[in-house]
């Protein structure tokens, strides 16, 4: 069982939000929270595996609460939800450790895939910010390419090759059907790639790999 937790400062959001992870059988909505600060509060006091949150908030916004949920002894993925898709918002709720972000008119089947998605260990991206993600990290002439490559030249091949598939967007069980490998064990290399990028999850050890042009 999922255990979620919402985080929007509209309460009929968090209802209907409530209502549709409450409808999944493998979903249980354990916290809501209507700040940034309230948040941290409900995931010290409830284990939460999913917290959706919100950006635009009062106290403390979306991108700071979700730095102080990764920063937890036992840190939720956090999935960001919310009505504008700015660059500044993309980038800064990845950089903060966000497994996902998804507007509020994402489809409900999709929200739920999301949940499930992240939970497992995987990421998931509304198209119209993946789009933004490749535009600003597609050039590899500048430092942070050269930082990135030195990153990645950190690794064995075997996890070389792990990263290549994990930035294609592959979840455990595609890379370890495409490598021939266990998928625990592919979970153990992606550890190991996340250890030595010295990167907190998959999307931005995603990011690193198109920054150091692994992907295109």
């Amino acid at each position: 069982m999922i255990r979620a937790m919402i985080v929007d400062d509209d309460a009929l959001v968090r209802l209907g939000l409530a209502d549709l992870l409450d409808g999944d059988a493998g979903i249980e909505v354990v916290a809501q929270a209507s700040d940034g600060l309230h948040a941290v509060e409900q995931a010290t006091a409830h284990r939460v595996d999913v917290a959706l949150v919100d950006v635009r908030m009062p106290r403390m916004d979306g991108i700071a609460a979700t730095a102080r949920l990764r920063a937890l002894p036992h840190p939720p993925k956090v999935i960001t939800l919310t009505t504008f898709d700015l660059d500044d918002y993309v980038y800064n709720a990845l950089a903060a450790g966000a497994d996902g972000f998804l507007l509020k008119d994402t489809e409900p089947a999709e929200i739920l895939r999301a949940v499930h998605l992240v939970a497992g260990g995987s990421a998931m991206l509304h198209p119209a910010a993946a789009r933004r993600v490749i535009d600003r990290f597609h050039a590899t002439g500048r430092p942070q390419a050269t930082a990135a490559r030195a990153r990645v030249g950190r690794l064995t091949p075997r996890e070389h090759d792990v990263l290549a598939l994990l930035a294609e967007g592959g979840t455990n069980a595609d890379i370890a059907a495409r490598l021939g490998m266990r998928e625990s064990t592919v979970k153990a290399h992606v550890s190991r790639v996340l250890a030595a990028l010295e990167v907190t999850n998959r999307v931005q050890a995603a990011l690193l790999a198109r920054d150091a042009g692994l992907t295109t």
